[in-house]
């Protein structure tokens, strides 16, 4: 009796271990900043309150550069490795970035 239900059990890991293995397609989930990036509007407000991130928040720990100091692309990870150091939302972060990479103001 015991033998036969350890082939059973043998039998089935085999049948079940050889079965075709489903893929499960999952959509790809947009990242908060895809999502931000879809719905930001870079308005002079926006700036405004960039600005204000920027002054308020980054100053706590380090004196400020200028704007001009960096390329759009060289801002990028500075301020995703700063939103690291400190409790700004992505959105605030986004909002520095835009202050910080648009030459008018």
């Amino acid at each position: 009796m015991k033998s036969s239900i350890l082939i059973g059990f043998v039998v089935l890991s085999v049948v079940v271990g050889c079965a075709p293995k489903k893929v499960v397609v999952i959509e790809e989930i947009p990242t908060v900043k895809e999502i931000v990036a879809e719905k930001f509007e870079i308005t002079a407000e926006v700036i405004a309150e960039g600005k204000n991130l920027y002054t308020t928040s980054c100053a706590d720990c380090h004196s400020l550069y200028e704007k001009e100091s960096f390329t759009a692309e060289q801002w990028k990870p500075i301020v995703l490795r700063m939103q690291k150091n400190t409790k700004l939302t992505d959105l605030q972060r986004e909002k520095i970035y835009a202050y910080l990479t648009t030459p008018q103001f």
